[in-house]
């Protein structure tokens, strides 16, 4: 049997290395963002980026019980009142392509449309031009634009200017920009939410489409222990009641 490898953790009898640096010096210096930056990239964030990643993971961290991750951990937690971590789980198996999925999606398009300005040597706006028309022709939703409680959501902005100002901004914010131009005259105006704000940044940081999603579980599972704490702590057990409507065939006497 192969030995299974890793590039990530190392350990003797005196210490732990992530990614080379050691722990206990780690737990002096660095933020958990930027060990969290380390563990998925394999280096240690600049300041400007350990700032980002640091806004990101606090503007994904929660969004009230009634997200579908929320509302799950909820209704474990209701019924299961000693295996928290059950409840946390099951937040987290919660998210999908619906719902934290988006900036993966979203990371995807902008790395193609990237990818082809580099090759073709066309511009931005051409190439989230031809992108959103593909996915319209397909009926797709176009991810990471719009939200269903924001008119404007009140985290890209912060993520976007963090972006400028501390000089991580690059070919990954230009091209988000371009694709709500795109969406804008191709459909109507949507704006860009706190999925595709995430995936430009990140894209700029290196990092590949994936990790979108995994830092949106890693930011919402801080969210999703505390929604859990919160319903064994202020409400009563067997609590959540979801009302339903039968319409199948009348009962019958046998």
């Amino acid at each position: 049997m192969d030995n299974w490898r890793t590039r990530i953790t190392n350990h003797d009898d005196d210490s732990i290395w992530y990614c080379g640096h050691d722990v206990a010096g780690l737990m002096r210096t660095e933020t958990f963002a930027g060990t969290t930056f380390l563990l998925h990239h394999g280096r240690l964030p600049s300041d400007g980026e350990r700032r980002l990643f640091e806004a990101i993971l606090v503007g994904i961290a929660d969004h009230g019980p009634g997200s579908p991750s929320a509302m799950s951990a909820r209704t474990v937690a209701t019924g299961n009142r000693v295996a928290p971590e059950a409840a946390v789980a099951a937040g987290i198996l919660a998210i999908g392509d619906a719902h934290g999925g988006a900036g993966w999606a979203c990371q995807r398009l902008l790395s193609q449309a990237i990818d082809r300005v580099t090759r073709e040597g066309v511009s931005d706006d051409m190439a989230a031009d031809d992108i959103v028309r593909a996915e319209i022709a397909a009926g797709r939703r176009l991810p990471g634009f719009g939200h269903r409680t924001h008119s404007q959501d009140p985290r890209t902005a912060v993520l976007l200017s963090l972006a400028g100002e501390l000089g991580v901004a690059g070919a990954g914010v230009r091209m988000v920009l371009a694709f709500e131009r795109a969406v804008a005259r191709q459909v109507k105006p949507l704006p860009i939410n706190v999925d595709a704000a995430m995936a430009a940044i990140l894209c700029d940081m290196g990092f590949p489409p994936i990790v979108a999603k995994l830092m949106f579980i890693v930011g919402r599972a801080a969210g999703l222990s505390a929604e859990v704490f919160e319903e064994y702590t202020r409400e009563r057990p067997m609590r959540v009641k979801v009302p339903v409507v039968y319409d199948g065939p009348p009962a019958r006497r046998t």
